[in-house]
């Protein structure tokens, strides 16, 4: 009990760390962000740890964007849903991953052998 209080903790924090960064980006992109986040929180597992991955790429990518000089939607493009669906179907397939490391990891200690 006490680990998973922890985790929640440690995860509150990097949440908050994430928008942080999130703030120090351009106007323009910190609006696209928060749509595109709040359009993925629609898709997530659980407690929506399976998207903070992808934004924390996003984030990366839109911050590289803004290095450059780049207008927010160079990088989306202006099918901005398309852009997140994308993301979204990347935030599956890690979900798909984790879901096959619990089965094989069970598996493997308790399966027949």
């Amino acid at each position: 009990m006490m680990e998973m209080f922890k985790k929640m903790i440690g995860d509150k924090k990097e949440y908050r760390t994430m928008m942080t960064r999130v703030k120090a980006l351009p106007e323009d992109y910190q609006f696209v962000f928060k749509k595109i986040q709040n359009y993925m929180w629609r898709f997530s597992a659980g407690s929506g740890m399976d998207m903070l991955h992808i934004q924390y790429e996003l984030i990366e990518l839109f911050e590289a964007g803004a290095a450059e000089g780049r207008q927010v939607l160079e990088i989306t493009g202006e099918d901005v849903a398309s852009f997140a669906d994308e993301l979204v179907t990347n935030a599956k397939t890690y979900v798909a991953k984790y879901r096959e490391d619990l089965n094989e990891s069970i598996m493997k200690r308790l399966g027949k052998k």
